[in-house]
């Protein structure tokens, strides 16, 4: 039976851990192509092209986004990440499962394109651990890690849109977790029904 590939977003509140689960899964998980997100943001320091992000000119972004070029896209603080359309679609369609791990609102976009994607959403263990996770990073003052926590428990309200959850207390067990529900999804009635029945019929 020739399957499609998977379309895994995994997203969740700043601090939950979503990067470095993302990071520790494609390690252990080469069968899974990670998508590379565009931007028009300057390259940071020890940033690869190609790895990092795709770098390139308000422009460029905004002529791919009138030709529909982005499965999602968002605009922050003056520049715009987006998630490209051909790789993804063309990995999809060679039966390649393809991991995201984008911003809650670019997952809702997905969701609306691709009822099918699968999406995963990240959780700290507490509040209170989140919040020590975003001051060990000493990167914000108390009025921005404030507004942070309340961004968060805003976010953690649309978890019902999800269609799984991870609550990061460990990374190896998070990443376990992710494997897991892939299997899961991959032995899925719901997803392949049909291809089934049409596959046993023709075997008449």
């Amino acid at each position: 039976m020739d399957r499609k590939g998977l379309l895994l977003v995994l997203s969740g509140p700043s601090g939950a851990g979503k990067g470095t689960i993302c990071e520790s899964f494609m390690q252990k998980c080469h069968d899974v192509k990670l998508s590379v997100s565009t931007t028009t943001r300057e390259k940071r320091n020890g940033e690869v092209e190609g790895v990092s992000y795709n770098f390139i000119t308000k422009d460029e972004f905004e002529h791919s986004l009138k030709n529909n070029g982005f499965l999602e896209h968002v605009h922050v603080f003056g520049n715009y990440y987006g998630t490209p359309r051909s790789v993804v679609e063309e990995n999809i369609n060679k039966g390649i499962d393809v991991l995201l791990e984008i911003e809650i609102v670019g997952a809702m976009q997905i969701k609306e394109k691709y009822p099918d994607a699968v999406l995963i959403f990240v959780l700290p263990p507490t509040i209170c651990e989140l919040e020590k996770r975003i001051v060990k990073r000493g990167t914000e003052t108390k009025d921005q890690i404030k507004d942070r926590l309340s961004r968060a428990l805003s976010e953690i309200r649309k978890i019902n849109e999800y269609s799984y959850f991870i609550v990061n207390n460990d990374v190896e067990e998070a990443v376990s977790y992710m494997e897991s529900i892939i299997k899961a999804e991959k032995s899925s009635v719901k997803r392949y029904s049909e291809q089934i029945i049409n596959l046993y019929q023709e075997e008449k």
